[in-house]
């Protein structure tokens, strides 16, 4: 699942050396981050701080999507 954050200028320096080494992530602009589920928990237990813009949603069950057929 990827989550999209956003982090300040200090936190984003403290985020950097960890996301380089652990994050196949997609850099966008404004300091925002596409990252996977690990790296969001890495930067957690690392004490940075950073606001969860959207969570990838799941996708809807073959059920839910079905209609009938007129």
């Amino acid at each position: 699942m990827k989550i999209i954050i956003q982090l300040s200028r200090e936190e984003e320096v403290k985020a950097l050396p960890i996301l380089l080494r652990h994050s196949p992530g997609m850099v966008l602009p404004e300091r925002t981050y596409v990252l996977g589920e690990d790296a969001v928990g890495l930067l957690r237990n690392a004490g940075i701080r950073f606001t969860q813009l959207s969570r990838e949603a799941l996708a809807p069950s073959l059920e839910e999507v079905a209609g009938e057929r007129v």
